[in-house]
């Protein structure tokens, strides 16, 4: 009985450690999608302003 009880335990954490793998690419993924975010956002806001200042440099 013993052994039995081993051999569940073991399958049922080797199950659970193979599904983190998942959670991780998806914090990466959000992470990643807030980067994209904000410097698509300062782009947007700076895009102008720096257009204007390589029109003053080169004519």
């Amino acid at each position: 009985m013993t052994r039995t009880y081993v051999i569940i335990m073991n399958k049922l954490r080797s199950i659970r450690d193979m599904d983190d793998e998942g959670g991780v690419a998806a914090e990466y993924g959000v992470l990643l999608a807030g980067i994209v975010a904000v410097v698509a956002v300062a782009a947007a806001a700076l895009g102008g302003r720096i257009s204007d200042l390589f029109d003053t440099i080169l004519p």
